[in-house]
């Protein structure tokens, strides 16, 4: 089985069995936007509570935000973990937002590919995993999200070196399959869902793992 198949695979096997994750879970694009750094370094359940305190204040909008001082921000999302560092982080996004696309996030999406994830990369505290979210989730671009759920999956079944980084990871993934935002956003909530229950760092639950049913050398 080649590489591109053995992808394809992964893919089928996981939506069969976990079904249809209808990831990212939010009520706009800019909700998204905030979501993707108060995930951080966090489970999600931390940051939603935050963006719920967000909401309960009214300040779920740009303009909204983007006004707020960031210590009065960083009250509000101390829920997710590190506020202090986040309210920072996303007051200097809201910068680049209301310079690049006048406070429009879904101007993004309007945007090329590479010229919005430079933009966004280039904001202090936005690193590829975040700024790829952003990019999918919230813009509907092609791009393929890595996190660590992704590289320990894929490693454990010898589809991509131990010692490979984000980019190497990302790579794999968009050769082998087609560039499209909905495949793309599903596998990587399906490899989400698949870490969370069965592929745990420490004591990873193989025996009634979906991919078991993958060739013993597909990786190889």
């Amino acid at each position: 089985m080649v590489k591109g198949q053995i992808f394809h695979a992964i893919f089928d096997l996981l939506l069969a069995h976990f079904g249809p994750r209808h990831w990212w879970p939010a009520d706009s694009p800019f909700e998204v936007v905030v979501g993707a750094v108060l995930t951080q370094n966090t489970n999600w359940q931390n940051a939603r509570r935050a963006i719920a305190a967000l909401k309960e204040r009214g300040c779920l909008s740009f303009a909204a935000l983007d006004a707020l001082p960031v210590d009065e921000l960083a009250v509000l999302i101390r829920p997710c973990g590190y506020h202090g560092v986040k309210a920072k982080r996303l007051k200097n996004l809201l910068a680049m937002l209301r310079r690049e696309y006048d406070g429009d996030v879904e101007a993004i999406a309007c945007d090329t590919l590479p010229a919005a994830r430079e933009k966004l990369l280039a904001v202090s505290g936005i690193g590829p995993e975040t700024a790829d979210a952003i990019l999918l989730y919230a813009a509907g671009h092609p791009i393929f999200v890595v996190d660590a759920y992704t590289h320990r999956v894929f490693s454990r079944h010898f589809l991509v070196p131990e010692e490979s980084d984000y980019d190497e990871i990302q790579s794999a993934f968009m050769a082998a399959l087609p560039a499209n935002a909905a495949l793309f956003n599903e596998y990587h909530a399906l490899i989400v869902e698949l870490g969370k229950r069965h592929c745990q760092k420490r004591q990873p639950l193989c025996g009634n793992c979906p991919l078991g049913q993958l060739p013993h050398d597909a990786g190889e």
